[in-house]
């Protein structure tokens, strides 16, 4: 059960009467129907607005992060939102009817209308205005789950690193992050992502965390098809904020304590190396790359478990690498007290899985919670790469922002 339920409870009492002013939308546009089409209409409506109160309070009472609780709560959202934007067209036609009668008069009114002619009146406009409208989410959101959940891009980027000893020029590094393995309903498209990766040959592998949505266990069914990413100069993970079972109501610390074993576990069983506040040193004869890995920490709300100061202790190496969850880390922490880092790759906010990329245009909402979202920043000679996410959470699907693989190539060589 959740916490605060006369916050819940003023909730639906909004969501129902939301519903109820909904309907007045669409009341205007069957005025002229039949008595029996507008009972069926009237009870159609009535069943879908007791059906959407029920899955919120569906929502309310099961586990976050789930498959069936991602998708109720699209369906809820979309519906609500499509009610929502039905409702601002409704309001303004109450509005204009309001100011008609103070003005006029509720005959003079109906005189006006009758001596124009006028066949529509503004009211059944708006109405259908409002249903038009009301479509745009419905579409959109269907659209990003049928086509963007598992749409996955590659992208690349080289960055430029003067301290990058000889023996590492080129090398070529691909990045996962956020899998939201509790999330995926299609297994054979998750490997196509994989395999993606894999045909670009990336010397190096790193994962930066979130693995799972809540619990160890929901990557179970994966760990066959993650064990195959390879790469000659390893594979290298750290912790994201959910892969703790921090949004899980456990039955007792042990329990949640247990799950974190497992998850370490697992990626020993995958093969990939987790950095958990320490580091590792490439060699290639003489010359060395120091990979850094730190739990999760971030300057926002969320855990902080990671300790920089520890990881990067004595790490040794020509260039030093960071993986680190939270981009937030980046200026809080990285830039500030280990300016010896020359890049670090993080992931986490998904581009919050909604907005708009047009060769160099980016915008999402995600720009205003985190100052780097996504891509590619340069603040001197440090380098934060934010991935886009390879899964995702709450909403099944993405639209405009796309599932990423990246491939990020080191040069000592200037760019031109």
């Amino acid at each position: 059960m959740r916490s605060n339920p006369l916050a819940f409870l003023l909730l639906v009492v909004f969501l129902a009467w939301l519903d109820f002013y909904a309907y007045q939308a669409t009341k205007t546009l069957i005025d002229s129907w039949k008595p029996a089409a507008k009972r069926v209409v009237r009870y159609i409506y009535l069943a879908q607005a007791i059906v959407m109160l029920g899955l919120v309070v569906c929502l309310w009472l099961i586990q976050t992060g789930t498959v069936s609780f991602m998708f109720m709560l699209s369906i809820v959202f979309m519906s609500y939102m499509a009610k929502l934007l039905a409702v601002l067209f409704v309001f303004f036609d109450d509005i204009r009817r309001v100011l008609r009668w103070f003005f006029e008069g509720r005959k003079k009114r109906y005189e006006k209308r009758v001596a124009s002619g006028q066949k529509m009146p503004r009211s059944k406009f708006l109405a259908r205005s409002a249903v038009v409208v009301a479509t745009l989410p419905v579409v959109t959101m269907s659209f990003g789950i049928v086509k963007g959940a598992y749409d996955y891009r590659v992208r690349r980027r080289r960055v430029y690193l003067p301290n990058l000893p000889k023996a590492f020029e080129g090398i070529k590094i691909g990045q996962l992050s956020d899998i939201h393995s509790g999330s995926f309903f299609d297994k054979t498209a998750v490997e196509g992502g994989i395999d993606l990766l894999l045909k670009e040959k990336p010397d190096a592998i790193f994962f930066t965390g979130d693995l799972v949505n809540n619990e160890t266990r929901e990557v179970a069914q994966y760990v066959d098809l993650f064990s195959r990413l390879k790469a000659d100069l390893g594979v290298f993970s750290t912790l994201g904020n959910h892969d703790y079972g921090d949004y899980k109501a456990w039955s007792s610390p042990m329990a949640k304590a247990r799950n974190l074993q497992e998850m370490i576990k697992v990626h020993e069983r995958m093969g990939w190396r987790l950095l958990m506040n320490e580091h590792e040193v490439l060699r290639m004869g003489t010359d060395q790359l120091a990979v850094i890995g730190v739990e999760n920490w971030g300057a926002g709300r969320f855990a902080k478990y990671g300790n920089l100061e520890e990881a990067a202790r004595h790490a040794e190496g020509d260039v030093k690498l960071l993986l680190s969850h939270d981009p937030s880390h980046w200026d809080a922490q990285v830039r500030t007290q280990q300016p010896d880092i020359d890049l670090m790759f993080a992931g986490h906010t998904h581009g919050m899985q909604l907005g708009v990329e047009i060769g160099d245009f980016r915008w999402s909402p995600s720009k205003y919670i985190y100052k780097q979202w996504a891509d590619l920043y340069q603040e001197g000679n440090q380098y934060l790469y934010v991935n886009r996410g390879f899964g995702f959470l709450g909403f099944p699907g993405r639209i405009g922002i796309y599932p990423e693989i990246t491939i990020l190539e080191l040069t000592s060589r200037p760019l031109v």
